[in-house]
């Protein structure tokens, strides 16, 4: 049995993983603000937490053979109307909350031998975007600790990212609430539809596992074809 530990487990693609990592045989550590959609779940153990407090890290005493954070945020704004508070919000649950739960169990996924980290970043980093002046910002600091990392920490844990472009989760909920912002959002790709939580959760399964050992370091887009492709109807 493997050990992995999922940040924000309990919805939209965090959930989606902990149930495909829970329904293989694994030991699950989620740690969340809240407890929810897991109870049902085999091998799990929770721990409540808010990755911008300040309280200390939950104890774990296991090796850690993979790590998904899953936290993010989507605060779209024009950059005319961001306060210093939005940059540091975003900052705050995106970077820093990364890097102080990559820290704090450090030594646990060393100790496993061979991990893998997987954090994510969004398409409106490497493809401009309006309004995604604050996401960008914090979500582009990720893909850059993202390598830094992934060099830093060979051979024995890989560090991975997943860019997603709009994807169907509570927390797009507020962007995809009508059937004309979903048209329109389906209509921005060129695969006409958006992503789902599951196939997100599916790459990011793929990247904790051994399937994966020879990528590190990557930035990986599951986006539609959004940011490479032009669509001509």
């Amino acid at each position: 049995m493997n050990n992995f530990l999922i940040i924000g487990g309990t919805s939209g693609i965090g959930l989606e993983l902990t149930k495909i990592l829970s329904s293989k045989g694994n030991r699950v550590i989620v740690l969340s603000r809240e407890k929810r959609n897991i109870d049902d779940l085999a091998n799990i153990e929770f721990y409540r937490y808010d990755v911008t407090s300040s309280e200390s890290l939950p104890q774990i005493d296991m090796p850690i053979h993979g790590l998904a954070y899953c936290p993010g945020t989507i605060n779209l704004k024009p950059f005319r109307t961001l306060k210093t508070e939005d940059y540091q919000k975003d900052f705050d649950v995106n970077l820093l909350g990364a890097v102080k739960v990559i820290n704090g169990y450090f030594q646990n996924m060393k100790s496993a031998g061979n991990s893998s980290i997987v954090l994510f970043s969004t398409v409106a980093v490497q493809t401009g975007m309006q309004y995604h002046a604050s996401i960008a910002a914090s979500k582009g600091a990720v893909e850059g600790l993202t390598r830094t990392l992934a060099a830093e920490f060979a051979p024995s844990i890989r560090v991975n990212c997943i860019a997603p472009s709009i994807t169907n989760t509570p927390l797009a909920e507020k962007l995809l609430n009508s059937e004309q912002k979903l048209k329109a959002s389906e209509e921005r790709h060129p695969l006409k539809r958006i992503g789902n939580a599951n196939e997100i959760a599916e790459l990011a399964l793929f990247l904790l596992s051994e399937k994966s050992n020879f990528i590190t370091g990557q930035i990986i887009k599951a986006d539609g074809g959004i940011s490479t492709l032009k669509s001509m109807g």
